[in-house]
């Protein structure tokens, strides 16, 4: 009988924890998807519980990525990543912070603060000790359409939402002085660009190429103009040409125009490709100045491919082509310091919290219509 209550009592005491994790949820209101060919639809849930190294964020603006639209749409199954529904994308999220656990010493209530596109990582792995959490060798969880092993393998739900909960070590300082409707771009597009550009170590007077000039595009040039690099953008089309001479850029290639593309075999010390389609990439890789050129892809087609054999055959030889994912959370802060304090931003349009407004901003971005980046304001969120 004794034995019988003993166990009874466990079981109580047990469920009554469970209770009250699942009581300290919190509640969260977004966008979502239901399928890969769905619309964009109000959808409420819930988050993990805020724990002892959290914040709360409410979330102020929320960042339109191309990427977004490959995983929505669940375009990137060459890769070995199928789409988790329901989905809420978003992983460039600016907010304020509205409460911290008890261990919190990165923010106070208050302050600003950003998630890119990652929420968590071991954090004691090779590439964890090296900042380069993207890269986590016991699995990193990114922000959206990613299960969150380090709660109980949960789907982690993205910036499309009034809020979101997050180890400190994975929010970025947002500084007071910054445009928040403008900052929320950068926790992707601008530590992705960042990153390849200090990795290939381009300074002032470097000739350099930019291929592709929409979100990430143009984020690169204001960049490579603030280092001083002689830029050279490559597009396709001639709506962009006098936005990239506005933004420092010493000449606009339409690659559409066989004239405009001669004479530049062998000409670049670095060429950051951003272009989300597919492209022939040895093209580029050809312009790189032999022996020394450097060659970083960021774009993220839904499917493209490479000639081996061109590499060394097909005029490409001896030069450096590499691929390059986001950034760790020490460069997105290191970027986000450098941008904010050198004016550095994204031209954005602003629109609603609403699901056609989501739907159309789709659209735009898959058709090329946007200069530059979609912003949503959730603060209009209903």
């Amino acid at each position: 009988m004794k034995q019988t209550l003993i166990i009874l009592l466990v079981l109580i005491f047990g469920y009554g924890i469970t209770q009250a994790q699942e009581n300290d949820r919190i509640p969260a209101k977004g966008f979502a998807v239901f399928s890969a060919d769905d619309t964009f639809h109000p959808h409420e849930f819930t988050r993990h519980a805020i724990g002892a190294n959290d914040i709360l964020i409410e979330t102020m603006y929320a960042g339109i990525c191309h990427s977004d639209l490959h995983a929505a749409w669940d375009e990137h199954k060459a890769h070995g990543i199928s789409g988790i529904y329901p989905m809420i994308p978003g992983h460039e999220i600016a907010g304020r912070v509205v409460k911290v656990g008890k261990n919190v010493t990165k923010f106070k209530v208050g302050d600003y603060a950003g998630v890119g596109c990652m929420v968590n990582s071991c954090g004691h792995c090779t590439f964890c000790d090296m900042d380069k959490e993207q890269f986590c060798e016991n699995g990193t969880t990114f922000t959206y359409n990613s299960i969150d092993r380090y709660h109980e393998n949960e789907p982690a739900m993205g910036g499309y939402s009034n809020n979101m909960v997050v180890n400190e070590r994975f929010a970025i300082r947002i500084p007071e002085t910054a445009d928040m409707k403008r900052v929320a771009p950068l926790l992707c597009a601008g530590v992705t660009i960042w990153s390849p550009i200090h990795f290939s170590k381009v300074g002032k007077g470097d000739k350099v190429g930019v291929a592709g000039f929409g979100g990430l595009g143009h984020m690169a040039v204001q960049y490579l103009v603030n280092l001083g690099a002689d830029v050279t953008v490559f597009d396709i089309t001639e709506e962009k040409r006098a936005d990239a001479a506005r933004m420092g850029a010493s000449r606009y290639v339409n690659v559409n125009n066989e004239a405009e593309m001669k004479g530049l075999n062998n000409a670049f010390d670095f060429i950051i490709s951003t272009i989300p389609a597919q492209y022939n990439p040895l093209m580029y890789a050809r312009m790189l100045k032999y022996g020394k050129g450097e060659m970083a892809i960021v774009g993220l087609p839904e499917t493209a491919t490479i000639n081996v054999a061109d590499l060394a055959m097909g005029g490409a030889a001896n030069r450096k082509v590499y691929g390059s994912l986001i950034g760790g959370i020490k460069e997105t802060q290191e970027m986000m310091d450098y941008f904010v304090a050198h004016d550095i931003y994204p031209e954005v349009e602003v629109i609603s919290a609403n699901a056609a407004e989501i739907d159309k901003a789709y659209r735009n971005v898959q058709d090329g219509k946007v200069k530059f980046r979609y912003v949503i304001d959730m603060n209009t969120l209903k």
